[in-house]
């Protein structure tokens, strides 16, 4: 492109806004324009703002940008959300009624009949829903949403067998990331030596979400995949990558070898297109019997693929498996910069 597009971030001082600027620093098509997060940050430079917690060091353009308003008013017509569900239940129409294209990584407005829950592999033609959107008759604005950290790397797995086999039972249990809480997350002294059963609302998202991402759409609305789901959500003492154990029961009978074949060619339309964010492989099977690991595989695809393993029968369901995915890259800012580059490719922000 001779010209790249611009884009702010709302919610930039947080962990998932420090991964969008990290993602887009060398991005082909798109550049952070604007930075916008609470009143205390108001005015300050970025890197005066916020505390950086990332690998890499802040790009030098960013860390001088000053922080703006959280308001409509001067922002790019494009923008990445990442803020807290309560927060972004007000902030986000705000936004979209305005005419900008809000791609959010919020719970807020996720399960909204004619809002898109995206993971470009898995339901591209969702999007479509955009276009019942009152914000979008009005000014042309929209609202698209990513998925819950947990359900994006179990929705990728699930996809390709559910296309060939039908899916009856999914039960799941998760081993979640502590940056997956945001940032301080946890306290030390809490997860430290221990596992916590249980994360507000992450049971609850993950079956909804599940079974509207894999569900079709039917008109103006979608029509919910119907298979039983029942998810179980701990917080562990891993830094970055949710582990989840999964046991499915099948439609249709298949081989461990049809299931892993599935996995391995899955391919879909950011792959077709060359978005720039997809990863070759969207999902990888590893065939070690203790792998995947975060500490090891949470980087694969650039941590845009979910990676599963150790695909064996199961005793009471048909089959399970061990998939694992990268909560604050594949499951937050890298799922929406990868829903912006579908946007882009499908005429959304023109």
């Amino acid at each position: 492109m001779d010209r790249k597009i611009p884009v702010g971030i709302l919610g930039a001082t947080g962990v998932v806004g420090q991964r969008c600027i990290q993602m887009l620093e060398h991005h082909p098509w798109f550049e952070v324009a604007w930075l916008a997060a609470s009143d205390r940050s108001e005015g300050k430079p970025y890197a005066e703002a916020a505390r950086w917690r990332l690998k890499t060091a802040i790009p030098a353009r960013v860390a001088s940008m000053q922080i703006s308003p959280a308001s409509p008013e001067g922002a790019p017509k494009i923008i990445l959300a990442a803020l807290d569900a309560a927060i972004a239940a007000e902030l986000e129409p705000r936004f979209a009624d305005a005419g900008c294209a809000v791609i959010s990584n919020s719970s807020a407005l996720r399960m909204n009949e004619n809002v898109p829950l995206l993971i470009p592999e898995v339901n591209a033609d969702h999007i479509r829903l955009i276009d019942g959107q009152s914000w979008r008759k009005k000014s042309g604005g929209y609202v698209v949403t990513n998925p819950n950290c947990s359900a994006i790397g179990l929705v990728l797995a699930l996809a390709p067998l559910h296309r060939r086999f039908g899916l009856d039972t999914v039960m799941a249990v998760t081993m979640q990331a502590v940056s997956g809480a945001g940032y301080p997350g946890v306290a030390s002294l809490d997860i430290l030596g221990n596992v916590i059963p249980f994360i507000r609302n992450e049971e609850e998202k993950m079956e909804e979400e599940t079974h509207k991402l894999l569900g079709s759409v039917n008109g103006s609305k979608i029509i919910p995949a119907g298979f039983a789901m029942s998810a179980q959500c701990n917080r562990v003492a891993v830094e970055d990558g949710h582990t989840e154990s999964v046991s499915i029961r099948l439609k249709s009978k298949a081989r461990p070898e049809e299931i892993i074949a599935a996995w391995n060619s899955y391919r879909a339309e950011p792959q077709e297109l060359k978005l720039p964010s997809a990863p070759e492989r969207p999902i990888v099977y590893v065939d070690a019997n203790d792998r995947p690991q975060p500490r090891f595989d949470v980087d694969m695809g650039a941590g845009m693929s979910a990676v599963v393993g150790r695909l064996r029968p199961c005793g009471v369901l048909d089959w399970k498996f061990t998939v694992l995915s990268h909560n604050t890259i594949r499951g937050a800012a890298g799922a929406a910069v990868l829903n912006a580059e579908l946007l882009k490719a499908k005429g959304y922000l023109e």
